[in-house]
């Protein structure tokens, strides 16, 4: 870090004000970045600070800092200024308004080699960015080296174009090193080819002690950009780039028509998942300045055109561009950098000699927002706009936001029809994923343990509108519910083993507990397409766990398996519930394939291969589409009624449990339970079989106070429950305990149902 005397050149000042003796003095500007020091073309002041001019008045012989000279600084940091030029006493002679300081010369001005390159004024300038928060309350500028410096050049060029600078100056080549052009320190490397430093510093501290215009130099350790890829140090540098207009008019005029109007309507036009997506992209676009599309790296895609050496135009000839496209096409973007590439596309029209061939590159951003016109429009089982784009939430600035200037500019529209972004991936302590922190987990690990489908059922089951948690723990939880998934799929595929379409029964034959089925299948279908149309799969996918989980194993199966299991194979209720289930495997399939594809498919496969009408189902589960529920199930009286059922059927599960737990029962079977509700539950359970629902041998519903003792439950008000158990003997078949037991010819130890299906059924053949 160093301090830098600018000596005062012209001054104009205030009639009140004695000017003269700041002829003789110089602006102090601090820098970390002394190889710029060549590139400055002005200092940079704040009208809000107060400046003092100050005199050394004594100072080591061999000190920089020489006494008898007058430095101009910032009041609040002259102190600390004299203390790191190791002056021993300074006074303040008085005030200076900076206004009144028209230019300084440049510090290497007539320095011997310098060959007059420096010899040029220095103008003052204001800047909002100044502070006295540390240096010296000035700011050295080089509009080839920083962004603030470059603003404060294109605000001011009429005050540049006085002293003679029309455009940015480079004085630092891409390689990080003087130009040839420079005197003294041509070819000087600020950073080597590994990243440290060069020699330019070094090199260019000397000059200023040659020419006396140091006044202190030190080190300090301070944060400082470097590549995130390669880790080495940055430095920055202006150059010449190739821009596409915005459209605005020459006033800055934002709502100008142009590339940033057509790509505001384009956005209001678009669809956004989630809505925040619109509002960042449209903010970006509003205030985005004109599109930089080059890059100079030694690699890349060529930004394909010719400029006029003498007047800088760009060549504009179809058929040269012609030439351009077709050996593009035939060789590839390389063959503009073969030898000779310049008269070979110039063609004998023009003389290579007259034209520069641009070598700069198109900027990655530009290639991959074309994909839309060298993807979707190149093939033919693609379409154009696409229907979606989907990716992270990063690319607002990036793939989305070139995609939608880049089609806007040539098509005039968004190259989408809908927009989608989702967060980005955390491991379980909530940290960033990184392959350099070793923290990732690779879908090839995840599918080597756990298998495709498990962590498919992770992507659908996740929130993608935030950033989502994932690892070892998170997925042995998705192994449980893709337990849970197969499962059912198990016990469908063992429910309708050998189901005939003969065996069929219609909906309006159906018993409740089946129509109440078919119901949550309707309104199920409504909401998975909804999800689908919404992109909210994570709901979908909760949604469709419950209901496998709830609806499915612990309420309908566990109720039918009984009748699934004892009723005569011709029973109504027993083709009822097949019919059901029939249905039930042919939705969840369907369901499950986008993202169980294996398991879906496996159960699917299983099923044709049962010989279940092979002729009417699919070669493939994912030749489907989701299977319309007929609007007819939905009852939205009968799912209320249901809802009443359900609640006492928690209650009296609840209450057995709890018998179960004190070991004073085994099975719910075992059990006759007292129910007493109130009397608005009767309309519910008329003509229901309450034993049934509840899997127990008996039930008796008195509408009638809760006695005190009885089992409740909060959520469920008035209901209580007195477990019992039940009368008479276990039928050995379906294990219920019954007064019936015994009382069939032949059957001593089965109930009336279970005699009467087994000689329905007949005896076992010999074969078996």
């Amino acid at each position: 870090t160093i301090w830098v005397k600018f000596p005062v050149g012209p001054v104009s000042g205030k009639p009140s004000e004695n000017v003269t003796e700041l002829l003789g003095a110089s602006v102090v500007v601090w820098t970390t970045t002394p190889w710029t020091i060549p590139a400055n073309r002005a200092i940079a002041y704040s009208k809000s600070i107060d400046y003092g001019l100050y005199e050394v008045v004594a100072a080591p012989e061999d000190n920089w800092a020489k006494p008898g000279e007058k430095l101009i600084l910032a009041d609040a940091l002259a102190e600390a200024v004299m203390g790191q030029a190791k002056v021993d006493k300074f006074k303040r002679l008085r005030s200076v308004d900076p206004d009144n300081i028209q230019r300084c010369a440049h510090p290497f001005r007539n320095i011997t080699g310098g060959a007059g390159y420096w010899d040029y004024d220095v103008p003052m300038l204001p800047a909002d960015y100044v502070s006295d928060e540390a240096g010296t309350g000035f700011v050295h500028t080089a509009p080839g080296h920083g962004a603030d410096d470059y603003n404060t050049f294109v605000q001011n060029r009429d005050v540049f174009a006085e002293v003679g600078l029309t455009e940015v100056p480079h004085t630092v080549g891409e390689a990080g090193e003087y130009f040839d052009w420079i005197p003294l320190l041509a070819g000087k490397r600020i950073y080597t080819d590994k990243g440290k430093d060069g020699d330019a510093n070094a090199a260019v501290i000397d000059l200023l002690v040659q020419t006396g215009a140091l006044v202190a130099r030190g080190r300090l350790k301070h944060s400082y950009p470097h590549s995130w890829r390669s880790k080495a140090p940055l430095i920055f540098r202006n150059t010449p780039q190739w821009f596409i207009a915005m459209g605005d008019d020459p006033t800055g005029n934002r709502g100008a028509e142009g590339l940033r109007a057509i790509a505001l309507k384009a956005i209001d036009a678009t669809r956004f998942v989630p809505d925040t997506g619109k509002a960042r992209l449209r903010g970006m676009i509003e205030t985005r300045p004109d599109w930089v599309i080059s890059r100079q790296r030694a690699w890349g895609v060529p930004i394909a055109v010719f400029v006029h050496k003498a007047d800088g135009e760009v060549l504009i000839d179809p058929n040269v561009n012609a030439r351009i496209f077709e050996v593009f096409r035939d060789e590839g973007a390389d063959a503009w950098f073969e030898p000779g590439a310049a008269a070979r596309f110039l063609g004998d029209a023009y003389d290579p000699e007259d034209w520069e061939k641009v070598d700069d590159i198109l900027d990655v951003w530009f290639e991959s927002g074309s994909t839309h016109a060298f993807v979707l429009e190149q093939r033919a089982d693609l379409q154009w706009p696409a229907s979606l784009y989907l990716e992270g939430t990063d690319q607002h600035r990036g793939w989305f936001h070139s995609s939608l200037l880049e089609s806007c500019g040539t098509r005039g529209r968004a190259p989408f029809e809908a927009v989608l972004t989702h967060g980005f991936i955390l491991d379980e302590k909530a940290q960033k994923m990184s392959k350099s922190s070793g923290t990732a987990l690779s879908p090839q690990d995840v599918i080597k343990q756990f298998g495709a489908d498990i962590l498919r059922l992770w992507v659908v089951g996740t929130d993608y509108t935030k950033d989502p948690v994932f690892g070892p723990e998170t997925l042995k939880q998705m192994a449980d519910i893709y337990r849970r998934l197969r499962n059912t799929l198990r016990y469908l595929l063992g429910g309708v083993a050998g189901f005939e379409t003969s065996e069929r029964i219609g909906y309006e034959a159906m018993p409740e507990l089946e129509r109440w089925m078919l119901h949550r299948v309707q309104e199920f279908d409504t909401a998975l397409r909804d999800a689908c149309d919404g992109f909210e799969f994570h709901a979908l996918f909760a949604k469709l766990h419950t209901f496998c989980a709830v609806d499915l194993s612990a309420f309908y199966f566990d109720i039918r398996k009984d009748a699934l299991y004892c009723d005569a194979p011709e029973s109504d209720k027993r083709r009822a519930v097949r019919t059901v289930l029939d249905i039930l495997f042919d939705h969840l399939t369907a369901w499950l394939a986008p993202f169980t594809c294996y398991t879906a498919e496996e159960a699917w496969l299983a099923r044709i291969e049962d010989g279940a009408d092979p002729s009417g189902r699919a070669e493939s589960v994912h030749l489907r589409t989701f299977p319309e529920a007929p609007a007819e199930w939905r009852d939205d009286a009968l799912a209320a009624k249901w809802r009443a059922v359900r609640d006492l059927r928690r209650v009296v599960t609840g209450a057995l449990e709890r018998e179960r737990a004190e070991k004073r029962i085994g099975s719910s079977l075992q059990a006759w339970p007292v129910i007493y509700a109130p009397e608005e539950y009767a309309a519910a359970v008329e003509g229901l079989d309450l034993a049934e629902l509840c899997i127990t041998s008996a039930v008796d519903l008195r509408f009638e106070p809760v006695p005190e003792g009885a089992f409740t439950l909060p959520d469920v008000e008035g209901v209580g429950v007195v477990p019992g158990l039940a009368d008479g003997e276990r039928c050995e078949r379906c294990w219920k305990v019954l007064p019936s037991v015994g009382r069939v010819e032949r059957h001593d130890d089965l109930c009336d149902r279970c005699a009467d299906a087994v000689e329905r059924l007949g005896p076992i053949p010999a074969e078996a």
